[in-house]
């Protein structure tokens, strides 16, 4: 059933990464600036951030598997609409749309994980189903630039729809949850108002803001990089081809596919967890701030490989997460922390985009904007991180006023 519901995630990797690949053909299809590209790119994750409390809800009343398959023909349908579509407005709408139906993607896995597998396990399982789902990410490498550029962006939408089409195919076939338990004698099944007050009483702890302030900044800084600016920084600083470029996005995300398992297995635990969240933090840091200063191509194709390697430590702020609150409420938190990195991804996003035209305008360099504004961004959150309350050492104990499942 696992590996069902990774391949809906592998899509939406592959949804989420698409803009490094479109970007020459949509720029010169609809004539678009820098920031309107960053819009473009960030209303997926807008969409998909933004629901993530919606589908915590129904994962938590309805299940795994009725959540999913109800939300997923959205990415199908808004995937078909970027392909016909006419206009700016038309493909925007469309990517509202798939980061809508994509956005209970990979909380079904992680949900499902936190539910079936012990804590202990946790970490790895999560970074093997990472793992796995990033191949979607290989798609929008090497074989989507040379789709594009043998026929267009419009035929890259269409045939990830098609693929999509079979994943729900193969969701539908394959995961079956066991039937809800007869409530009869038993408190009744929590209500929606109730399940939505749940998650306001998680934003009162007081160790939540550091957690989601520190998740607004890690994964976006990946697929910013990844699905927007790394196609554009490397055919306009160093005149790669489309193919090329896309060869190093492959590069990228294939190294991001076996670091999260690898980190999951390394995870030293809750007492030293957070010292190596903040760590790999600044170190990414750095590495955004020397591609965006130093404009030496081989640190800009390198160190793009690098961030894909890096990436894989952000599986430990997911078991960061399922260490800090009670387990009642582990559906409810992981929808929380998702919304956290999604959002984070479309405020990135957009900022950048904002930051590559003002610099483009004054006459500079809009990639040195782009990489200091994600080094930035990332400072500011690890020191969110670390300055604010960290999780108490007993997280069920001080949560008994958030209602359980």
């Amino acid at each position: 059933m696992l590996l069902a519901l990774i391949s809906g995630f592998g899509l939406s990797q592959a949804f989420r990464t698409i803009t490094a690949i479109m970007a020459t053909g949509l720029q010169a299809e609809f004539s678009l600036s820098a920031q309107a590209l960053g819009v473009f790119a960030g209303a997926f994750a807008f969409a998909f951030g933004t629901m993530q409390l919606f589908m915590g809800v129904g994962i938590d009343l309805y299940g795994v598997r009725r959540t999913l398959l109800s939300a997923f023909p959205l990415a199908i349908a808004g995937a078909l609409l970027s392909a016909l579509a006419p206009g700016y407005g038309t493909v925007l709408l469309g990517q509202v749309l798939i980061g809508v139906g994509c956005a209970p993607a990979f909380l079904v896995c992680t949900v499902f994980i936190a539910r079936y597998f012990p804590a202990t396990r946790f970490a790895m399982v999560s970074g093997v189903a990472m793992g796995v789902g990033g191949l979607g990410m290989l798609f929008t490498g090497t074989p989507l630039a040379w789709l594009v550029q043998h026929s267009s962006w419009r035929v890259g939408f269409a045939v990830l729809a098609g693929l999509s089409v079979l994943a729900w195919l193969l969701i539908y076939w394959k995961v079956h949850e066991p039937p809800l338990p007869d409530h009869s004698g038993a408190a009744p099944r929590e209500s929606v108002g109730a399940a939505v007050r749940g998650f306001g009483a998680l934003f009162l702890l007081p160790h939540t803001a550091g957690i989601m302030l520190l998740a607004l900044t890690t994964y976006a800084s990946f697929l910013t990089l990844r699905g927007l600016w790394l196609g554009p920084l490397l055919i306009e600083r160093h005149g790669y081809s489309l193919v090329a470029s896309g060869n190093v996005a492959m590069l990228s995300s294939l190294v991001s596919l076996f670091t999260p398992a690898l980190f999951g297995r390394l995870d030293p635990g809750p007492a030293r967890r957070r010292r190596w969240i903040t760590g790999f933090t600044v170190l990414l840091a750095a590495l955004f701030g020397a591609v965006g200063l130093l404009h030496a191509e081989w640190l800009d194709v390198s160190g793009s490989i690098a961030v894909g390697l890096l990436s894989g430590y952000m599986v430990l702020q997911y078991a960061d997460v399922r260490s800090s609150y009670a387990p009642a409420v582990t559906g409810r938190a992981m929808a929380v922390f998702t919304m956290a990195l999604f959002l984070g991804v479309a405020l990135m996003q957009w900022a950048t985009g904002l930051a590559a035209s003002v610099a483009a305008a004054n006459g500079a360099d809009p990639y040195v904007a782009v990489m200091l504004t994600i080094a930035g961004m990332l400072a500011a959150g690890v020191l969110a991180f670390r300055c604010l309350p960290a999780p108490p050492a007993t997280p069920a104990a001080n949560q008994t006023t958030t209602p359980s499942r």
